[in-house]
């Protein structure tokens, strides 16, 4: 056992041992939690896809997690202890469907690229932030609440997964940014004219929309930006509404910037149907073994059916970092069915389609991607990159809306 991994092992006993303090009981027995850790590693062995593009050791989930077993003491801990080792694969997919205080979020309003001893921040949510002021966006991250950087990474509670990976470090930089629910997230940047500032990611305020979806012409040009939506069925009638109202426009942008949850096959379908005259096939699907009998998180689908009234001016997706799951997957369906041309940085990249295992007697279950999911041209959703790829350089307007419209009123002169 290196020396490193020893480290890890310590400070996640002692995190394990801080977790304790919690008041609430185990709900089953130490037995019953081996039991649970064997199912849920059989459930991955055999079912999730992206197993054999993990550098992981089974064996070594299996003999680190076990041991940790007699040192839980609360319910706290046990959803801690089934969290962390889903990190061990470093998949912003694979999750457990529950949550506590001490749980690292999902995502953050920055998105970072660590690599050569080095995380620059190379994206800001700022579609969504209201207070935005300084560009962050090549700015190093120095400290993050008062530590360097490298430092929490190596820190994080994983224990089988090789933090010496630009793969393993990029994730858990970005895990570590999201942060936990119940710490703060002060970050010390150097910028890059070599000024260091100070930054609290909880003061950024989000925008909040109580509506589905918000539409608005520019121009002759519709805008219809979702709402992280997708997930919602009363999406697809507002859709239809909105759009209803713009079938008069030359050109129409639908904006996917703020989909961070993802979302159901179906809404994706029911938003694309109204863009064909017949039946498409706008994704892939592709698994290595046959279904294990478990419900899809997502129903898997990979053909939209024409209807209502069809709008055939040209379209343009907008898409950006926090374009999640089902919002990626509805940018390149519709580049696939020939019906739009893609604007925007890189996506979440949350690979695969979602099967859910529950633990029964645990009252939680947790997500397994058991099917990749692909462009019709074949590229894995992960690989993805926008066709017009835009790269971040700063917070000055919105670049991205800015292309879209550019590109857009081009295809309305040439559809003219």
């Amino acid at each position: 056992m290196t020396k490193e991994l020893l480290t890890f092992l310590t400070l996640l006993g002692f995190c394990m041992g801080a977790f304790g303090q919690s008041k609430s009981k185990l709900p089953v027995s130490k037995d019953q939690i081996e039991e649970n850790l064997e199912r849920m590693l059989n459930n991955i062995r055999n079912n999730y896809i992206y197993l054999p593009d993990k550098d992981i050791d089974l064996n070594c989930i299996k003999e680190q997690y076990s041991q940790r077993i007699e040192n839980l003491a609360s319910r706290d801990d046990l959803i801690l202890f089934f969290e962390f080792l889903l990190d061990e694969f470093y998949d912003s997919h694979l999750i457990l469907n529950t949550n506590i205080n001490s749980s690292y979020r999902l995502y953050a309003p920055v998105y970072s690229k660590t690599e050569n001893g080095k995380t620059i921040i190379t994206s800001v949510w700022q579609s969504q932030i209201n207070n935005l002021k300084a560009n962050l966006v090549g700015a190093e991250i120095i400290k993050f609440n008062g530590k360097l950087f490298g430092q929490v990474i190596d820190d994080f509670p994983t224990v089988c997964s090789d933090k010496t990976q630009d793969e393993v470090r990029n994730w858990i930089g970005n895990k570590v940014l999201s942060g936990r629910y119940n710490e703060p997230r002060i970050l010390e940047l150097k910028l890059p004219n070599g000024n260091n500032i100070t930054v609290d990611l909880d003061d950024f305020k989000l925008k909040k929309s109580k509506s589905l979806l918000s539409s608005r012409k520019i121009g002759n040009i519709g805008l219809i930006r979702i709402n992280n939506s997708l997930a919602d069925h009363k999406l697809i009638a507002k859709f239809d509404k909105s759009l209803n109202a713009m079938l008069d426009t030359n050109g129409l942008i639908i904006d996917l910037r703020n989909t961070i949850d993802g979302g159901r096959c179906n809404v994706a379908e029911g938003i694309m149907g109204r863009f064909i005259e017949e039946k498409q096939k706008y994704q892939e699907i592709s698994s290595h073994k046959k279904n294990s009998g478990q419900q899809p998180q997502d129903e898997p689908c990979m053909v939209v059916d024409p209807r209502g009234i069809q709008y055939t001016k040209p379209v343009i997706v907008l898409v950006g970092r926090w374009t999640g799951s089902m919002g990626e997957g509805i940018a390149m369906g519709f580049e696939g069915i020939g019906r739009a041309e893609v604007v925007g940085s890189e996506m979440r990249k949350l690979i695969g389609n979602m099967y859910g295992y529950s633990f029964g007697n645990l009252g939680f279950s947790y997500n397994i991607s058991q099917e990749k999911t692909l462009h019709v041209n074949g590229t894995p959703r992960e690989d993805y990159v926008p066709t017009h790829h835009i790269i971040s350089t700063g917070i000055g307007g919105d670049m991205v809306l800015e292309k879209g419209i550019e590109i857009i009123e081009e295809a309305i002169d040439n559809h003219q």
